[in-house]
């Protein structure tokens, strides 16, 4: 695991304190969950949206056939 290090505006880190404590976990925790999810939502997005455009597609072949 590698550790890295991140600057925040004085008001971005009081809001991720105040969203943590609400979860009850640290805020480097809810941060590394937060970039956990979403570095992982972009695969899911792009899978999503081929599966629209393969839908559309075969419902326009069927109308064409």
């Amino acid at each position: 695991m590698t550790t890295i290090k991140i600057t925040l505006s004085e008001d971005r880190l009081r809001r991720l304190n105040e969203v943590a404590s609400r979860f009850g976990i640290a805020p480097e925790e809810l941060a590394r969950l937060s970039i956990e999810e979403w570095l992982a939502r972009p695969d899911e997005e792009f899978q999503q949206t081929v599966n629209r455009v393969l839908q559309k597609n075969a419902e326009l072949y069927r109308r064409l056939a």
